[in-house]
């Protein structure tokens, strides 16, 4: 009975094993983090993607594959970085209110979850009535334009996000 349990426990490709659970791991924190803030979504399914590919070389991704991987994580960093300023933009709001909105992005950073969400509001309402002198509801009006293009660069990040992992998923079981 103990040999044929050592048997089967010898048998086992727990390399294998602990590459995919690392993989999968991974992939599934790095979707979590495309819809919180404060984890780097799209970078962990890249390192995931890299990751695999250099611990289990039978199952790696192409170099097309990782390409591709990169490509969807600088426009996920682009976009989630640009959103709330072009919803602050396309709100009316004026270069002050825009460059009010990645400062207080920026600024936000250094403030956990709470500083990335009231960041952005802060400094683009703040900068729209010290500095492009307008009134409260022009300045509430492109604020809002900042919470709108945010929450619309969250959902874009969330599909770069998935489509990531699609491509990881693609490139590593179909090529």
């Amino acid at each position: 009975m103990m040999d044929t349990l050592e048997a089967w426990l010898s048998s086992i490709d727990w390399n294998l094993i602990g590459v995919w659970t690392l993989t999968i791991c991974l992939l599934v924190v790095g979707v979590i983090g495309a819809v919180i803030p404060f984890l780097p979504g799209p970078m962990l399914l890249f390192v995931a993607g890299v990751l695999h590919t250099l611990l289990r070389p039978e199952s790696a991704m192409s170099p097309w594959g990782i390409a591709l991987l990169g490509l969807l994580l600088v426009v996920a960093y682009v976009v989630d970085f640009a959103s709330s300023a072009m919803g602050a933009k396309w709100f009316g709001a004026s270069r002050w209110g825009v460059a009010g909105v990645i400062i207080g992005g920026v600024v936000g950073m250094f403030f956990g979850i709470p500083g990335l969400l009231v960041g952005p509001v802060v400094g683009g309402l703040s900068f729209e009535i010290f500095l492009a002198k307008r009134d409260w509801r022009s300045g509430v009006k492109s604020t809002w334009g900042s919470v709108v293009g945010t929450g619309v660069g969250l959902a874009v990040r969330l599909a770069l996000s998935l489509a990531m992992v699609i491509v990881f998923l693609i490139d590593t079981l179909w090529w």
